[in-house]
């Protein structure tokens, strides 16, 4: 573990901030391992979206140390954390799902790393499945990267392709999103962006943020010095009709509001018939409430269009494209057979 101080013979204030729903088995679970954090300045919080599964007097019995904040409705992973996070006071702040285990010093690494660095925004660490653990996890693994057509992949993991860690991510390097699993925000960026769109709810809104502090200049770094192992699918199964519903809607309307509005157009139109291809593959696989899901993703998007492009900037001059694959992901993958990263 790295002991020294981050800056000024002082660590800045970090708060690891847990949003629950429901979870009260998920915090008996992996809990402990925050807690064993060997940050010096560190704060826990556990924000909670209205359960009704006692998770809150869970942690209050059993953590009385932690910090506890309680949202009046299930606001969602965006809304959710923008509500906690305006009662929390921190240098960093570190968004950590509730079914994520660390190792005890994987805060100290990436501290140090953005603390070097003013234009780091957002970080993450290195990312392997809990179950195998020599595994990277599919949400997040070594840094997420996206395509020339919004397609969002990682290192370590295209579609449904997951790499083991054989050590060939051990570079510190620029990324162009930060899994919401484990991200590390510096504060003073979390404002400047406003936070997460509430309006996306669940998934994506991670990439949407740091698309965002990327149109700013900002950097998104990787941290292979720091790992957690991430369950994945603690809230909502992989298979869910409403996470295929979230995620293509979502998707579109962040390419509505990052990309300026000509490219946006025709990266949209191609997206809509790319879109369409995995509609008719789903139905001949028989799944066709996934299907509606794609379908009802797109009509909503035509519905929240306006507003989605209303909340565009003027114009990204200071865009950081560090991170971008300057082609197709999908025509990589299942026309060329590039099944890794390395391969790209």
């Amino acid at each position: 573990m790295i002991n020294t101080p981050a800056k000024n013979g002082a660590w800045p204030k970090v708060s690891v901030v847990i949003l629950n729903w429901n979870g009260r088995h998920l915090l008996e679970e992996f809990l402990p391992s925050v807690f064993e954090s060997t940050y010096p300045n560190l704060e826990i919080v556990v924000g909670d979206n209205a359960s009704t599964d006692e998770s809150l007097s869970f942690v209050r019995e059993n953590y009385p140390s932690a910090k506890t904040i309680q949202n009046h409705e299930n606001l969602g992973f965006a809304g959710g954390y923008n509500e906690v996070l305006k009662q929390v006071n921190a240098d960093y702040f570190v968004l950590l799902n509730s079914d994520v285990e660390v190792e005890t010093g994987w805060i100290e690494p990436v501290i140090q790393m953005m603390d070097a660095d003013k234009a780091i925004a957002a970080a993450q660490p290195k990312i392997r499945w809990y179950k195998q653990k020599h595994l990277f996890e599919y949400a997040g693994a070594a840094g997420g990267f996206i395509d020339k057509y919004g397609y969002p992949f990682c290192r370590g993991r295209i579609f449904d392709t997951v790499e083991a860690d054989e050590g060939q991510y051990d570079d510190e390097t620029e990324i162009f999103w930060a899994s919401g699993a484990a991200l590390f925000i510096r504060r003073s960026c979390w404002e400047e962006a406003k936070g997460l769109d509430a309006d996306f709810f669940a998934h994506m809104e991670e990439i949407d943020l740091c698309w965002r502090l990327k149109n700013l200049g900002y950097k998104i770094k990787y941290c292979p010095g720091s790992v957690v192992y991430h369950l994945g699918a603690g809230t909502l199964n992989a298979e869910s009709p409403h996470k295929t519903y979230l995620n293509f809607r979502n998707n579109l309307a962040m390419l509505a509001k990052n990309l300026p509005a000509g490219k946006a157009f025709r990266v949209i139109f191609i997206r809509f018939w790319l879109d369409f291809i995995s509609l008719l593959r789903f139905g001949l696989q028989g799944k066709s409430s996934s299907a509606a899901a794609i379908s009802k993703a797109h009509t909503h998007f035509f519905r929240d269009l306006r507003r989605n492009r209303r909340k565009a900037g003027e114009g990204n001059p200071n865009f950081n494209n560090a991170g971008v694959y300057n082609s197709s992901i999908v025509w990589a993958y299942f026309a060329k057979g590039k099944k890794t990263f390395l391969e790209l």
